[in-house]
């Protein structure tokens, strides 16, 4: 148990929740800035692989299905986080705020958020997520925690900026109890990196795509293109500045970001370079097959840009 003395020297620590977790990417980026200000209470996944990945780098394996967690059931916290999946809400429009949103995971954020009173909810979406079902979602999300008592400020940010060779917009909500609190979030970093930085020197050849996948993807590109539109295959190189947004589809066929190679079939990320397009440590441990840990990173965050955003969440903690 932590005693703490009421002097001017003693810094206050700060209890958090993890829902949605997956691997934690969240919670790294919090942990890294908190450090010893932080202690992880409790944490939800409903992903049994993803559970096994957050319970090796952690020592903590997360509840499951948070629907089924009634929220008394939590230990009290300040610090509430959480990716949560984008989902419609029905009868929008009928009413308004919490009780809109009934049915959804978002609801069970509310719930909680309404029993315990966080200090900070931190929330994470796709950028999609602000103009989905005509701007609705995101309003009803808004008034939701304006009515739990939350001034509430959100922006898009792209990893790109932060350090991370990787284009991928995320939309962050971040609601304050304090309501004297101005969040201001955080400016693009100036820090130049190319994809080179994430890439290893040597891969197992199991990474480069078959003879009969480079073809599917070259035709499929030349399709696309006939027909007007610019989808198919990405390719990029050690000096690319980023390479497009990795997503949990990676494992089926690397698409997304091919790497060139030299007088050979272009290559998959490995597992590990993956990881680091996300800013994932190097010792963070990959405890789960390929497939998986595809998956894994590319359901995950970007590391450095939820570490920009705590380190601000905690400057307004503690002015």
């Amino acid at each position: 148990m932590t005693i703490h003395f009421n002097n001017t020297s003693t810094k206050e620590s700060y209890k958090f929740i993890d829902l949605f977790a997956g691997i934690g990417g969240i919670r790294l980026g919090f942990e890294q800035v908190f450090q010893e200000k932080s202690s992880f209470v409790f944490a939800s996944e409903i992903d049994k692989y993803a559970k096994i990945t957050y319970s090796s780098n952690y020592g903590h394996l997360p509840s499951g299905d948070i629907t089924q967690i009634e929220p008394q059931e939590i230990p009290p916290f300040d610090i509430l986080l959480a990716g949560f999946p984008c989902q419609p809400f029905s009868n929008a429009g009928l009413k308004k705020g919490f009780e809109d949103t009934r049915g959804t995971l978002f609801f069970d954020i509310a719930k909680i958020a309404k029993e315990h009173k966080p200090k900070v909810l931190f929330l994470e979406n796709v950028k999609g997520f602000r103009n989905h079902d005509k701007g609705n979602t995101f309003k009803v999300v808004q008034e939701t925690l304006e009515e739990l008592g939350y001034k509430v400020f959100s922006e898009v940010l792209n990893a790109k900026h932060f350090g991370v060779p990787q284009n991928r917009e995320r939309i962050y909500i971040i609601g304050f109890l304090d309501h004297d609190v101005n969040f201001k979030f955080p400016k693009p970093s100036d820090q130049s990196v190319k994809v080179g930085d994430i890439l290893d020197k040597e891969v197992d050849k199991k990474y480069t795509i078959s003879d009969k996948l480079w073809a599917g993807h070259q035709r499929r590109k030349l399709e696309h293109k006939a027909k007007g539109n610019g989808f198919g295959y990405s390719m990029f190189t050690e000096e690319s500045e980023y390479t497009s947004t990795i997503s949990a589809r990676y494992y089926k066929d690397g698409s997304e970001i091919l790497i060139a190679q030299k007088d050979r079939n272009p290559r998959k990320l490995s597992p590990r370079e993956a990881g680091r397009l996300q800013g994932f440590p190097d010792d963070f441990q990959i405890v789960v097959s390929d497939t998986q840990a595809y998956k894994q990173f590319g359901n995950s965050v970007a590391v450095p840009v939820i570490m920009e955003l705590a380190k601000n969440i905690l400057k307004e903690l503690e002015a």
